[in-house]
């Protein structure tokens, strides 16, 4: 945990620079950070609308939006989004509105699962884990470490099977398509490359589809959906 002062205020912030507190926020967190995701000369009125629909979608639903929603409800391409946050959706306008993947999963209730916690039958996967990584996702005899909110804690734990097995578990089917396995195959390789997650304008761009194509292939969103499949997290 890190602390970033601004105007008297003082900010929590994890590795990434992520608020650990959402309540903390306030626009001088959003103002401090900005320079650091390389926008200078202050947020735009188009930069801070886009802010504040994440902000007051959030405290409606008590999700944090998908960028399909955060798109369409403002009238956006995703090349729009780019301009306006280069670092990408999820490290660049949630990181500004103090927010991160974790707030999608607020509404859910952490009850243990009757039975022993963290581990399934053959042919299921559950989403109860720890974060640091207890077992959590079983087929066989292959056992996967998950958090809680169904990430692989180990990347190099993954294989399609588990990528098969989750899609089912997230109600995609009993299979994955050519173009599905495509984005999960191109994630894998580029963080196999690189050991960072590719941005979601590289994953289309590279992948020669719009966000509307890659929201029907991943309903649950890029990073809940397309990066939890590859077996990766993005932060």
């Amino acid at each position: 945990m890190s602390t970033i002062e601004f105007q008297g205020k003082v900010y929590h912030a994890d590795e990434f620079g992520f608020l650990i507190h959402p309540a903390e926020w306030d626009e001088g967190f959003a103002e401090v950070t900005a320079p650091q995701l390389g926008i200078t000369g202050g947020l735009t009125e188009a930069q801070w609308r886009i802010i504040r629909f994440i902000r007051d979608t959030h405290r409606e639903i008590g999700r944090c939006p998908l960028v399909y929603q955060t798109c369409k409800m403002n009238g956006m391409h995703l090349r729009d989004m780019k301009a306006l946050f280069p670092t990408g959706y999820l490290r660049g306008a949630c990181k500004l509105a103090g927010l991160t993947y974790k707030e999608g999963y607020l509404s859910r209730a952490w009850a243990e699962p009757p039975g022993e916690p963290g581990r399934v039958s053959a042919g299921n996967i559950d989403d109860y884990g720890s974060e640091e990584g207890e077992p959590a996702a079983r087929h066989l005899e292959k056992t996967y470490r998950i958090d809680a909110r169904g990430f692989l804690v180990d990347p190099d734990e993954w294989d399609e099977q588990f990528a098969m097995y989750r899609a089912f578990e997230m109600k995609m089917g009993e299979s994955l398509n050519a173009r599905q396995w495509q984005v999960i195959m191109y994630l894998r390789e580029r963080y196999h490359a690189s050991k960072a997650v590719p941005t979601i304008y590289e994953t289309c761009e590279a992948n020669n589809m719009d966000l509307a194509e890659l929201e029907s292939l991943f309903p649950d969103g890029y990073h809940r959906g397309a990066v939890k499949l590859a077996g990766l997290r993005a932060r």
